[in-house]
């Protein structure tokens, strides 16, 4: 299947769960990612989810890796619609978060983490396959950023849905995920 058909099935699977569904989705997602066994890490690049498109509750999982490890180094993306960049920027508990135009909340700082510093990046999806490549929003700033991160840099995907056989467009500046979590399973690549 293509990726804008994954878009839109996916996009639309996502609006029809109902809020407790959603819930219980996030606590099994949480159950799946603890028993994931991921190595100890120093920094994790996360993201916001946006309630518009019902993305998972990464704040449950970004908790949990800062319960894990207190002086772990977090940041979330910046992104310049201009340039098509995204930046990983630090924050702190005293950090602000402001809406950009494509509704996304974003870190207010400047301490900038460098991609060849981040040990692991959670990484937005629509839809999965069983290779490892991801469907996203399809502006490309996650393709761009992961290709400049280290070799050994973590790509973790969280999914409400388990993958799909092949998405038939890839693209060969499309990065592939580590692993991805799905409320029932853990899929490693």
């Amino acid at each position: 299947m293509l990726k804008k058909e994954l878009r839109r099935i996916y996009k639309e699977k996502r609006q029809s769960l109902s809020p407790a569904e959603q819930s219980k989705l996030d606590d099994l997602l949480l159950i799946q990612f603890q028993q994931a066994g991921l190595p100890f890490i120093q920094s994790l690049f996360s993201y916001w989810p946006m309630a518009q498109f019902r993305e998972p509750d990464m704040h449950l999982l970004t908790d949990f890796m800062e319960f894990r490890n207190p002086d772990l180094v977090l940041a979330y993306p910046r992104t310049d619609p201009e340039s098509q960049t995204m930046k990983a920027v630090i924050t702190r508990e005293e950090t602000s978060f402001v809406k950009n135009s494509f509704g996304v909340y974003e870190p207010d700082g400047t301490d900038i983490l460098l991609p060849g510093e981040i040990d692991m990046v959670f990484v937005p999806l629509l839809a999965f396959d069983r290779q490892g490549y991801r469907v996203g929003y399809g502006k490309g700033y996650y393709d761009r950023y992961l290709a400049g991160c280290r070799e050994d840099c973590l790509k973790v995907g969280i999914s409400y849905f388990e993958p799909v056989e092949e998405i038939g467009d890839k693209h060969d500046f499309d990065v592939t995920l580590n692993l991805c979590i799905t409320p029932q399973s853990i899929y490693v690549f």
